[in-house]
């Protein structure tokens, strides 16, 4: 699993990069920093949405959340980020943890509640998916990373208590 998790993620370091789809793939990375793209979304639908505000905000509470519970679990775990030899990441990060990847934790959990809310949201896994999928194209993560990240977050979003 190693071996494949590592083949992976240098073949998503050596294909499909330009200059544009980096600094979109970087952009977006930081946009999920701390969830924060998921917290002003949920946030302003709170906002825009007076029947169903209680839920919203939950929602909006939900990254900040599973950003707090994914650093714990790598506490525990102390996988390090990736390291290929001759291609250095191509960002940033809070810690040297790597697993699970707190975006894909992050962007999955709040995805899912947001489709239970209200299933016409079903575009942020769209989101989401596009969130993950750049962790390891830009040398963040290791792919096994996000997949456990975005398992772990389906599952919050699942679980999350909505108010009715």
């Amino acid at each position: 699993m190693k071996e494949l998790d590592l083949k992976l993620l240098r073949w998503m370091r050596t294909h499909g990069h330009s200059p544009a789809v980096e600094d979109a793939a970087i952009a977006l990375g930081k946009a999920g920093n701390n969830a924060l793209v998921w917290f002003v979304l949920g946030a302003a639908l709170a906002i825009i949405d007076n029947s169903r505000w209680e839920q919203w905000l939950v929602c909006a509470l939900l990254g900040p959340f599973a950003i707090g519970l994914n650093y714990l679990i790598k506490l525990v775990v102390k996988r390090p980020r990736p390291v290929l030899e001759g291609l250095p990441p191509l960002g940033g990060a809070p810690s040297s943890l790597s697993f699970p990847s707190a975006h894909a934790t992050s962007s999955f959990a709040v995805a899912t509640a947001m489709v239970r809310v209200d299933p016409a949201m079903s575009a942020a896994f769209v989101v989401a998916f596009a969130l993950a999928l750049g962790r390891p194209y830009l040398g963040m993560h290791y792919p096994s990373d996000v997949v456990a990240g975005a398992l772990l977050g389906v599952v919050l979003g699942l679980i999350v208590p909505l108010p009715s």
